[in-house]
């Protein structure tokens, strides 16, 4: 990503999430561009899946996306949190496996990608559809940007103890997750054999029973 892991990672807005989210979700232009696999929950869930967004550098290479699974998510305050049965989704990000490199122009420096950029935006994602209970929309901006650092902490902490390990199977293969819990849902990410790093977040489902695989026709998730 740009400059910094960070950078280029959609980071939640201050209102409106939710319907900003539903409208990018609209087009399968950006997901066809990208140059590596999509990857979603494999076939043991049947339920809806959409498209959400992706998101590119400054020159347009697509470096990462996001789709989802099960109830299309809506901003939820804390109190309403625990009720997982108005409310059940996972969403999986998908992160190319980028080194460090130049920008196209010459100009900057693109920092490689890494597990802890696809648990960034996994931290990230989860808060898009978080409301603090009580809280005036007009701190909610502040609210935001103190807990998106707080989540880039953490995601470059992986191997802290606010993590702990999950082997989750990614194409049929079991596979080495850091997994953590928080008050607004859960959050994994790994790497897989095809050059991406994986990423998911959710709430009421449970991450224990997942699996993930390679979306074999990402066009039939416009539809």
């Amino acid at each position: 990503m740009e400059t910094t892991s960070r950078v280029g990672a959609q980071a939640p807005t201050a209102e409106g999430t939710a319907p900003a989210v539903s409208a990018a979700r609209r087009t399968v232009d950006g997901y066809l561009l990208a140059p590596f696999p999509w990857y979603g929950l494999d076939e043991a869930f049947t339920g809806q899946r959409w498209l959400m967004q992706v998101g590119a550098t400054s020159d347009g290479a697509v470096e990462h996306g996001s789709i989802g699974h099960g109830d299309e998510p809506s901003v939820l305050a804390e109190g309403t949190l625990g009720n997982s049965d108005k409310e059940r989704f996972a969403v999986v990000v998908t992160v190319a496996a980028n080194p460090v490199r130049r920008t196209a122009d010459g100009t900057g420096v693109l920092e490689a990608t890494s597990v802890s950029s696809a648990a960034w935006l996994a931290g990230v994602g989860l808060l898009n559809f978080t409301w603090p209970g009580q809280m005036d929309h007009t701190l909610r901006d502040d609210w935001l940007e103190q807990q998106t650092e707080t989540a880039w902490v953490l995601a470059d902490d992986l191997e802290g103890s606010d993590w702990s390990s999950l082997s989750l199977p990614v194409d049929g293969v079991p596979t080495p997750f850091h997994y953590r819990e928080s008050e607004y849902g859960w959050i994994l990410a790994g790497s897989t054999k095809e050059g991406v790093h994986l990423g998911a977040y959710g709430r009421g489902m449970s991450a224990y029973g997942l699996g993930f695989s390679v979306v074999q026709d990402i066009a039939a998730y416009a539809s």
